[in-house]
C-alpha cells in the first residue's frame, strides 16, 4: 500500500459563473501535475452556493463535469468537488469524485442545510458512498453532512474521509471542531476543503481548511487567503494506530437505516 498525496485547494469562487470558475481553476492546476494523487476543491466550486438549481444545473455530460474529466486525465490525479446537477428531473448538490481513466463516481449530498432552503431546491442523496483510489478508500460527505456523525461512522469500510464545503465565517469554529472530532472518532484521516470570499447572497468565508491525521493532530490553512495545501496521507502510520490502539473493536453495534 502506498501512501496517498493529496491537494486541498481553497479558492474564491465567481459567484453562479461555471465557466469563469472552470477557467480559473485550470490555471490553479497548472502547478499540480506529478505532484499529487488527489486534488479536492470547495463544494459547489463551479457557481458558489446557489439555490438557483433548476437555472444552473447541468447534466453528467455537461461541461464541468467534461471538464473534470479532462483535468484528471492531465494531472493524472483523482478530482473531488461537488456542483448542481440534474437526472431524472430533478436537481442535486452531487459529489463528482473524477479519476484519470474518464471514471465519475457521484455521490448526492444527504444533509441539505434546510437554513438556506437547500432543501427547497435539491433533492436529498440516498446512498453513502466510498471510492477506493491507489490503494485508499474514501467516505465522500459534503459540507453539512459533518453536523452528522451516525452518518460518517467509520463501519471498518474508509481511510479517509473527504469533506468539500462552503461553509461560513460566523460558523467557523464548529466546522474545525467537527472536522478533528470526526478524525479522532472514526481513527481516520479528514479532509476538509472550505471556499474563501464573498459569496453573491454576502455571505463570507474563511477556508480553514485543513487535513487531519487519526489522532486528531490538524495541519491547517490560513484564514481568508487562497492557497493550495498539500498534504500526505501515510498508510503505514494509519495502520499502525489502528492495529496498537483498536477503539473500533469495542464499538456499538448498530446500523444505519436511509
Amino acid at each position: 500500500m502506498r501512501d496517498l498525496r493529496v491537494a486541498l485547494v481553497q479558492s474564491m469562487l465567481h459567484w453562479e459563473d461555471a465557466a469563469a470558475n472552470r477557467a480559473m481553476f485550470t490555471q490553479k492546476f497548472a502547478s499540480l501535475k506529478g505532484t499529487t494523487d488527489l486534488v479536492v476543491l470547495p463544494e459547489m466550486f463551479s457557481t458558489g452556493f446557489s439555490m438557483r438549481s433548476a437555472e444552473l444545473a447541468e447534466p453528467m455530460d455537461g461541461p464541468t463535469v467534461t471538464w473534470m474529466k479532462e483535468q484528471a486525465w492531465e494531472l493524472d490525479a483523482a478530482i473531488y468537488g461537488s456542483a448542481i446537477i440534474t437526472e431524472d428531473g430533478k436537481c442535486y448538490n452531487r459529489g463528482l469524485f473524477v479519476k484519470p481513466d474518464g471514471t465519475v463516481i457521484p455521490y448526492d449530498k444527504r444533509h441539505l442545510f434546510r437554513m438556506a432552503e437547500e432543501i427547497r431546491h435539491y433533492t436529498p442523496g440516498a446512498q453513502r458512498v466510498v471510492v477506493e483510489w491507489r490503494g485508499w478508500r474514501l467516505l465522500l460527505q459534503i459540507c453539512y453532512d459533518l453536523r452528522f456523525p451516525v452518518f460518517a461512522r467509520n463501519r471498518g469500510d474508509y481511510d479517509a474521509l473527504l469533506y468539500v464545503a462552503n461553509w461560513p465565517e460566523p460558523r467557523r469554529y464548529p466546522w474545525s471542531q467537527l472536522l478533528i472530532a470526526r478524525a479522532i472518532e472514526n481513527q481516520s484521516y479528514v479532509i476538509g476543503v472550505n471556499r474563501v470570499g464573498m459569496d453573491g447572497k454576502g455571505h463570507h468565508y474563511t477556508g480553514d481548511s485543513a487535513s487531519i491525521d487519526p489522532r486528531g493532530d490538524a495541519e491547517t490553512m490560513k484564514a481568508s487567503k487562497e492557497d493550495v495545501l498539500h498534504t500526505v496521507l501515510h498508510r503505514e502510520a494509519l495502520d499502525d494506530f489502528r492495529a496498537k490502539f483498536p477503539v473500533a473493536d469495542d464499538a456499538d453495534d448498530f446500523s444505519l437505516m436511509l
